[in-house]
């Protein structure tokens, strides 16, 4: 930035003067911007996006073969959505990941000050995640919070490798700005009890009792919400679809990840749709409608940023482009 004095605003002779020396102060003017700064509607950024559990699974377990817990803090696949330049986020505010440990391994005890949680997708018992020093079971399909600040450590006890899906709400941390991360002073901590009634696990078995007990939103459609909210910035819902039955969701603000907990079926867009099945993972950003249709009873898990946008009253409808 160069140095600009006063008085060389009253020599400039011409709007051309005039915005090269506000350029040199590291002033932008406001009422020729190189693009608007408000617009009628949000721009939507990011695209729907679909991976597959099979593909991943995969993946991993080539890792496996290549990537140890001391090469790596978390064995761990980003699911970054497909737009150019971006390598993390995988809807504006939320990222997704697939993650496995092997049997007999320990994922190191650290913590951070995003939200974090799992979808648990194929474990046996003996599997745990430790929050702040108790061990939780990861059972298939149920769902656990490692909130902002938990100490949180993976031990697999078993002799076969886990996988689960990881939510966290990272890219909104990095966006604020308030990222502070650390590691426990042991590489995993301390624990011997086991709390398989932790307010931060939802058993699936007591999600489909809750389910069968929900009234229909829509034919052949219920949901229910896992926690009021679950966390500050993330909102869980599951939603049960029998055979044939479709749920639509018109354009708005809300950021959503979806994950397919059992059964398969087909999520549509404007311009795109993409079949889904168990382990499956669909991005739904905002300002997207969509449509999701199950060929089988199925259950998804919706994962959404609904707590942020609520309390900034940001929450609302996006019109179709006139």
């Amino acid at each position: 930035m160069a140095h600009v004095e006063p008085e060389d605003f009253n020599r400039a002779g011409n709007m051309e003067e005039l915005l090269g020396l506000l350029g040199k102060a590291g002033i932008e003017n406001g009422w020729a911007k190189r693009e608007p700064s408000m617009y009628a509607i949000p721009k939507n950024k990011f695209a729907p996006a679909h991976w597959t559990y099979a593909v991943a699974h995969a993946a991993l377990d080539a890792a496996g073969r290549f990537v140890n817990t001391e090469l790596a803090e978390r064995r761990n696949l980003i699911l970054n959505n497909p737009i150019p330049g971006n390598h993390y986020p995988t809807v504006t505010t939320l990222v997704s990941a697939y993650q496995m440990v092997k049997a007999g391994e320990v994922a190191r005890s650290h913590r951070h000050t995003s939200n974090a949680l799992r979808l648990v997708l194929q474990s046996k018992p003996g599997m745990y995640t430790i929050v702040d020093g108790k061990k939780i079971p990861m059972v298939e399909n149920d769902v656990l919070l490692t909130p902002n600040w938990s100490w949180h450590a993976h031990s697999n006890e078993t002799n076969a490798s886990a996988y689960w899906l990881d939510f966290l709400d990272v890219p909104l941390t990095h966006l604020l700005g308030p990222m502070f991360f650390e590691h426990h002073e042991d590489m995993i901590e301390k624990s011997d009890i086991i709390d398989a009634a932790s307010p931060c696990r939802f058993p699936f078995e007591q999600t489909v009792a809750r389910l069968a007990d929900a009234p229909e939103k829509s034919p052949g459609v219920r949901e229910i919400q896992l926690g009021a909210p679950a966390m500050r910035t993330i909102a869980l819902h599951v939603l049960r679809l029998e055979a044939g039955a479709s749920f639509e969701v018109a354009p708005s603000t809300l950021n959503c990840i979806h994950a397919v907990m059992v059964g398969a079926g087909e999520a549509r867009f404007d311009d795109v749709a993409f079949n889904w099945t168990r382990g499956d993972v669909v991005a739904t950003p905002s300002g997207r409608g969509y449509t999701f249709t199950a060929r089988e009873q199925s259950y998804l898990l919706r994962v959404s940023d609904e707590p942020l946008m609520t309390f900034l009253d940001w929450l609302r409808p996006i019109p179709a482009k006139a």
